[in-house]
């Protein structure tokens, strides 16, 4: 097999330009977070043949229980992105085979008997993901003021190494700021990464012969090709979105910390 090195020695080299030569221009240095996450993304995207399947998720059933239930519980309120990270934990368990890792130096898969979910949070410094541990045996609640604590450390002190290594998938939301879909890189050594965008209104025809208004969230699910296959990709996807269908499924799982006040 070619190695990578070899490979991108034989590519044309990238245009070099005088931008100054069109027009007036400043330079600015690169800051380090965002030459890092550069650099590994760019890895990413040149290693691995991404695939990416798009489907949607009716979360009609979804957006009116989780409405409720933050009316009823306001200092624990649980946002679209908490359900995501459980529906995948869950369908780590029920599709095994995502939840591994390639060595392809030693040619070996390795398999991964914990489910622990990455979440892409946006900072002033740039894109960081930290890895919620354990996610299909922790409560909705958990795992939101888990995502919080986070998400705020993030963005203020920063993360630790630790506090985003690990993850078995990864999970990038847009959907707090539009979009009907995206390819989203993924986050090796993770095989797999789900991103989505905006949810939106959409007209069913009903079985009287009328329209009824379901809301539909935009499922963007990238894969390595060399260790997951499209059928099986589809499944996955749809096993997630049918698992978005289901609240009370979601929030029943993994509650041995929480109370059982609320819904």
């Amino acid at each position: 097999m070619t190695d990578v090195p070899t490979f991108l020695s034989a590519l044309a080299p990238l245009p070099v330009a005088d931008f100054a030569e069109f027009g007036e221009i400043s330079v600015r240095k690169a800051d380090r977070m965002q030459m890092l996450t550069a650099n590994f993304l760019g890895r990413n995207w040149v290693t691995i043949p991404h695939v990416t399947h798009n489907d949607e998720a009716d979360i009609t059933v979804l957006e009116a229980w989780r409405a409720e239930w933050n009316d009823a519980n306001p200092e624990s309120r649980l946002t679209p992105v908490v359900f995501l990270a459980k529906a995948l934990a869950l369908a780590l368990e029920a599709f095994p085979a995502f939840c591994v890792s390639l060595d392809p130096v030693n040619q070996q898969i390795v398999e991964k008997h914990y489910r622990h979910v990455g979440i892409a949070v946006d900072t002033p410094r740039g894109l960081v993901v930290p890895v919620i541990r354990d996610v299909d045996k922790k409560g909705l609640k958990e795992i939101a003021a888990e995502l919080r604590a986070l998400s705020e450390k993030a963005r203020s002190k920063g993360l630790s190494l630790s506090e985003m290594s690990g993850s078995c998938i990864t999970l990038s939301s847009l959907g707090h700021i539009g979009g009907t879909s995206f390819t989203p890189i993924i986050n090796a050594p993770d095989v797999s990464i789900l991103g989505v965008t905006q949810a939106r209104p959409v007209p069913f025809p009903t079985e009287e012969g009328g329209i009824e208004w379901r809301r539909m969230l935009p499922l963007s699910f990238s894969y390595d090709h060399r260790v997951i296959n499209g059928a099986d990709a589809a499944r996955f996807v749809r096993f997630v979105a049918d698992l978005l269908g289901q609240p009370d499924r979601l929030a029943a799982q993994g509650t041995r910390h929480e109370p059982s006040d609320g819904i």
